[in-house]
């Protein structure tokens, strides 16, 4: 511990928070929503990869996790949302996450393609 802060073995300080995890099931509320077509050629679970906290399912690098532009720290992972189907793909059956610091309210959404 250095000023009050912990540290990991990278030299980071710990302020990223692990939001309790949430299996979010989309609901359509349109029409068009519940006659979207499922994937033809994605494994079952894609399109199911919804989720608010936890960690990014699949795993992220950690090479590649994001930082806060204003404090430098880790930000933590808030939530992604996955591929719908093959008309509404994001990068080869992918997923956006979204990240937050909660210290800056700064924001981040990557595309991740494992």
């Amino acid at each position: 511990m250095v000023g009050g802060r912990h540290f990991d073995a990278f030299g980071d300080a710990r302020n990223m928070k692990e939001v309790p995890a949430f299996k979010l099931l989309p609901e359509p509320l349109t029409d068009a929503a519940r006659n979207l077509s499922k994937f033809k050629w994605a494994a079952d679970e894609v399109g199911t990869r919804h989720r608010l906290g936890g960690r990014p399912e699949p795993a992220i690098e950690d090479s590649t996790w994001p930082r806060c532009p204003v404090c430098n720290e880790k930000m933590s992972f808030y939530g992604q949302l996955d591929s719908l189907n093959d008309e509404f793909c994001i990068a080869d059956v992918g997923r956006i996450c979204v990240f937050v610091c909660f210290s800056c309210n700064e924001v981040k959404a990557t595309i991740e393609t494992a």
